[in-house]
């Protein structure tokens, strides 16, 4: 066989080999896309409900129009309250710090006053991911679980996703108990009042 033979047969054997699987580089942090992400919906709310494995206490959700609103936004926190129903009590708080994203809930009564279990949450970890975060449970909520009588709760984990265009969902897990809500993304809905305490 001669030179250009050769080179003939490994030309049709390379054409007819199955495509190699090349490993993409990931550019950038996760947490600038997920926090950018989450930022892009600001102004906007959306409607959603539960899709996971809740309590019969989270049953109340069930019957109920649920609505996140991204309310406010700055380069370091956004405010997205959540309404179930006519209750406008819950804020979710999250703010970058140097090392990733803290996630707060702010609970207020009809009057504006804090729940006595409000302002409990967690700090992300690691890095995460572009589309997924999660926030373990710090040491102030645990205190703040134990005093109120909620011990199952210093276990907690919260998550948020961002798919853009497609669905936010935030969900907690914990042994005994794994409750999710999910957004739709892609059919923005009028904002609802401002939560209770931030009229």
């Amino acid at each position: 066989m001669n030179r250009n033979s050769i080179l003939i047969v490994a030309a049709m054997a390379l054409w007819l080999a199955p495509p190699a699987v090349i490993a993409q580089p990931v550019d950038g942090d996760p947490r600038d896309a997920w926090w950018e992400n989450l930022a892009v919906l600001c102004g906007k709310a959306f409607a959603g409900e539960m899709t996971g494995f809740a309590r019969p206490a989270d049953d109340g959700w069930l019957d109920k129009r649920v609505v996140m609103h991204v309310r406010e936004c700055s380069e370091t926190e956004i405010r997205i309250p959540l309404h179930v129903g006519e209750n406008r009590s819950r804020t979710w708080v999250v703010t970058r710090t140097e090392d990733g994203f803290r996630l707060k809930h702010d609970h207020r009564h009809e009057d504006g006053s804090e729940d006595a279990v409000t302002w409990y949450g967690g700090h992300t970890t690691d890095p995460g991911r572009a589309m997924r975060q999660t926030f373990p449970v710090d040491d102030y909520s645990k205190a703040l679980f134990l005093a109120n009588g909620l011990e199952a709760s210093i276990a907690n984990f919260w998550s948020m996703e961002v798919h853009p265009g497609e669905k936010f969902a935030y969900e907690l897990v914990r042994p005994g108990r794994n409750f999710r809500a999910e957004f739709d993304l892609g059919d923005p809905v009028e904002a609802p009042p401002a939560p209770w305490g931030h009229e």
